[in-house]
């Protein structure tokens, strides 16, 4: 691993240059800044972020599609229609293999969830303890909650399967979102501590920490995603997600940060996004 004082010190660097809301854009991320209250930014977070693959105008479309029938208020549609309405609201949507059944069990699930436990939240916090490594017991407990006890999410292509190994890129994005708070992401969950979140690990961030030496496995898996947190939780014990954001962006801007980045760190290789090679401008895989 290059030397910690100067990675943190570009790092930080690129986090400044990036932390704001103006670099968004497109990226899914940007629907939550429709909601100012914590309630229904996590249900709007919940759905940006599990659509959150595919092309970034296809997946824009997407989350503008089920989140447009909602209205100002995802809670309230939540909360103000039954379950088995979500079928007819939804009967028409796709987003690639995600179907309008999916989408509506999902939802129904977090109306579920919702009902139990008052927020996806206080779900998340039924399963996660202080001592644990990281967020994963709690993500995994939110999972099989919304799931409806499922431990992988049942037959859900929107549901990730912690258990069985999964990195759970999109609800890592989601968790970023929704517990830190600067000027691109907006936060909203105040009980659950930034040093243990794991990062959004993806195929542009997977080959950038290789490059820095933080893993040397080749599968994008939650082992991998964990070694890559540890990577920067050594950068930065406090909030090792913090530079996630600002990194994504190098693969994504055609400007010279990334090749400043790469000449000061010494590193020889430039970090490719699926999204990139696939010509597209977004956080797409």
């Amino acid at each position: 691993m290059k030397d910690r004082k100067v990675l943190r010190k570009e790092l930080d660097t690129l986090y400044e240059r990036y932390d704001s809301r103006e670099y968004v854009d497109p990226d899914p991320l940007a629907f939550l800044y429709r909601y100012d209250l914590p309630a229904d930014r996590e249900i709007a977070g919940f759905i940006a972020s599990s659509l959150a693959f595919g092309g970034v105008a296809q997946i824009m479309a997407s989350v503008e599609a089920a989140l447009g029938p909602m209205g100002d208020s995802p809670y309230g549609f939540l909360m103000g229609n039954d379950t088995k309405e979500f079928s007819g609201i939804f009967r028409g949507f796709r987003h690639r293999w995600a179907s309008g059944e999916d989408l509506s069990g999902a939802l129904a699930g977090l109306k579920r969830v919702i009902n139990e436990y008052g927020s996806l939240e206080n779900c998340f916090l039924e399963g996660y303890s202080e001592d644990d490594e990281d967020i994963l017991p709690g993500l995994s407990f939110l999972v099989s909650r919304i799931g409806g006890g499922a431990v992988c999410g049942g037959n859900n292509c929107l549901l990730p399967a912690p258990a069985k190994g999964s990195a759970c890129k999109r609800l890592n994005l989601l968790l970023r979102w929704m517990v830190r708070e600067d000027g691109v992401d907006p936060g909203g969950w105040t009980a659950v501590p930034a040093s243990k979140l794991l990062i959004p690990l993806d195929v542009h961030m997977h080959r950038f920490a290789g490059l820095l030496g933080f893993t040397n496995r080749k599968q994008g898996d939650i082992r991998t995603a964990r070694e890559v947190t540890a990577g920067f939780r050594k950068i930065n014990p406090d909030d090792p997600v913090k530079y996630d954001f600002s990194i994504t962006r190098l693969g994504i801007r055609r400007d010279g940060d990334r090749d400043r980045l790469m000449a000061k760190l010494g590193l020889g290789g430039r970090p490719e996004t699926s999204a990139r090679s696939k010509g597209k401008g977004g956080r797409s895989n």
